[in-house]
């Protein structure tokens, strides 16, 4: 076989791999991401109950509910608290610990590290359960190891803090990791020139490190906050809602109305509520991310 012909043989092959990818990729869209957004559109213009096998039309009257729904409002100012609160300290919590572990002051860091990103990769629901039987007024541990007596998931000023506690500690190694990677590829050459400048360490992080690791920061809180808008596990396993509906959430309120009450055209109107809210945060942080690798 001549050179010329293994080459378009080669070549052949290769668009051939190629052809197969995008179209294993379109197929796979189409499945699982277009057709589901469009049910999920399509369903939140009807009154839709598969019960009963219920599908009538009823126009945007779903959305317009929903938007005079307290309980909506409710859920998204929950939802807010609980992703503010979270993000802020997973932001904090991860730098710090990042700073703690690239220091000369802390031994075993390979060891830490593992330990700290650990809770990220259990999931969610064993996590949750856990946590459920460590805040137990009666046999759990909080209570024990902190010398008080608060009946977290059962009251309403204490259910919430309760989860964003959990969530807090299964997430912030996420960040560590992330942080701690940004802190070595940070120049070195900066930071001597800076001690040679007499800059003490106060002003070094603030100065320095802080813009440096600008991008890093922006990836956490952006991502964090899209996560943080569809959490739905820990409420449903550790208060489904409760006590009252202090720890309703936006994604919770859209589980409860459709699989508790069978009502999937309310549901998937705020599911599109949420799809677009977070492409609205989706957006933000390409334009900021963009602004930023300008910047630099």
């Amino acid at each position: 076989m001549s050179t010329r012909s293994t080459a378009r043989t080669v070549v052949s092959r290769i668009f051939t791999l190629r052809n197969m990818a995008v179209t294993f990729l379109v197929v796979y869209f189409a499945i699982f991401l277009a057709y589901p957004i469009y049910k999920a559109f399509a369903g939140s213009l009807h009154n839709w109950n598969p019960l009963n096998e219920t599908y009538d039309w009823v126009g945007f009257e779903n959305y317009k509910d929903i938007l005079t729904d307290k309980l909506f409002w409710t859920s998204m100012a929950n939802t807010g608290v609980f992703l503010g609160w979270s993000t802020v300290f997973r932001v904090v919590l991860g730098l710090g610990l990042a700073l703690l572990l690239s220091s000369k002051l802390v031994y075993a860091k390979d060891t830490l590290r593992g330990l700290f990103y650990m809770p990220t990769i259990t999931p969610l629901v064993a996590v949750s359960f856990v946590w459920l039987w460590m805040f137990d007024p009666q046999f759990g541990m909080v209570d024990k190891v902190l010398g008080i007596n608060v009946n977290w998931l059962h009251d309403s000023h204490w259910a919430m803090p309760a989860v964003i506690i959990m969530t807090i500690w299964k997430d912030f190694g996420y960040a560590t990791v992330l942080y701690l990677a940004g802190i070595m590829n940070l120049p070195r050459d900066v930071y001597e020139a800076a001690s040679i400048d007499g800059a003490n360490s106060v002003q070094t992080f603030f100065r320095i490190t802080l813009p440096l690791l600008k991008s890093t920061t922006l990836f956490i809180v952006i991502t964090s906050m899209i996560s943080y808008l569809q959490a739905y596990v820990q409420f449903l396993v550790m208060t489904e809602g409760g006590p009252g509906t202090s720890t309703y959430t936006i994604s919770y309120l859209i589980f409860d109305q459709a699989f508790n009450k069978n009502n999937f055209g309310v549901a998937s109107a705020q599911a599109v509520v949420l799809f677009l809210f977070t492409g609205v945060l989706t957006l933000i942080m390409f334009k900021i991310s963009g602004d930023t690798e300008g910047l630099a």
